[in-house]
């Protein structure tokens, strides 16, 4: 598809990709777009001209899929998060759609793979390492991805479903394997180290209803704005961490432990049930009551509880 820069800022908004500001962009602007899914990925190539571009952050509850551009013609810098890149032709780079993103590019054509970051099973903090950093495309892990990238988007509409969902497994996996070797070219920084540390002692104590801020800055010695400052560029605030792992404690055990929705929710911190239930509905989209009557109906028909009901929907992650 070629259009004019509102449609395809629409496209690409419908694509999967943060709101775009093209600086450089007049009425004369044309670009091309095009989208194919394989299995759980989308692919997306784009061609653009000259562009400074900055992507507005979307909600981190749009944050599903990280993202992995791959350039096959022309050159970029891009910046997100700690990261700074310069790519050329087959150089890729990881970008989260949830944060701000700014990049400036002469005239350029990409292919962006769109993975759902459950598939890739890289730790949030090992992915925060890699957000906006180089990776070299001609040679290792990163020539294969890039290679595979370019060509998977020519034949992805030949693939019956199991090929495509095959195809893709081998395509997340290549790019695991290449992050994961990018990683190894990288040393974490003091403050990536201190962040690694609170998200543990944060995971270790999801159950103290006094958990917050002020402690969890007075048990590792530092100011709660120090504290805020180490999590300003993450997808969730310290607060929100907290109550997202929670969330995710009380939706795993009320999946399968027979509880009381009350009895769980105390368990792992909420202390008022009425807020919790809506605090539930509006993360995941349907009621925690549901999950205990659908585990006893499952129960009472076979006699052992069931796999793990998530309603068709995904926490944030």
């Amino acid at each position: 598809m070629i259009g004019n820069l509102e449609k395809f800022q629409g496209e690409l908004a419908a694509s999967g990709f943060p709101p775009l500001v093209n600086k450089l962009a007049g009425a004369d602007f044309r670009g091309r777009i095009a989208t194919r899914d394989l299995g759980p990925l989308r692919l997306v190539t784009l061609d653009t001209p000259e562009s400074a571009c900055i992507g507005r952050k979307r909600d981190a509850s749009d944050g599903e899929n990280l993202a992995i551009k791959v350039m096959t013609r022309g050159q970029t810098r891009i910046e997100q998060g700690r990261g700074h890149a310069e790519l050329g032709p087959a150089d890729l780079v990881l970008l989260d759609p949830t944060r701000t993103l700014r990049f400036e590019s002469t005239a350029a054509a990409h292919v962006t793979i769109l993975v759902p970051r459950r598939e890739l099973r890289i730790r949030p903090t090992l992915v925060d390492r890699l957000i906006g950093v180089r990776i070299d495309g001609s040679h290792g892990p990163g020539a294969l991805v890039s290679v595979l990238a370019r060509e998977s988007v020519r034949s992805a509409t030949e693939f019956r479903e199991a090929e495509a969902l095959r195809s893709a497994a081998a395509v997340i996996e290549l790019i695991a394997v290449a992050l994961e070797a990018r990683l190894g070219d990288e040393q974490p920084a003091p403050d990536e180290r201190l962040r690694d540390r609170i998200a543990g002692y944060i995971e270790a104590r999801l159950a103290d209803p006094d958990l917050s801020p002020p402690g969890i800055a007075a048990a590792h010695h530092i100011s709660v704005r120090r504290l805020h400052k180490l999590f300003e560029d993450q997808p969730l605030t310290v607060a929100a961490l907290i109550r997202h792992r929670r969330l995710e404690r009380c939706r795993a055990e009320l999946t399968g432990s027979g509880r009381t929705v009350t009895a769980v929710a105390a368990r792992w911190g909420f202390s008022d049930p009425t807020h919790f239930s809506k605090l539930f509905k509006t993360t995941y989209g349907y009621n925690a009551r549901a999950l205990v009557t659908n585990n006893r109906a499952r129960t009472t028909r076979t006699g052992t509880a069931g796999p793990e009901h998530d309603g068709g929907h995904q926490g944030r992650r």
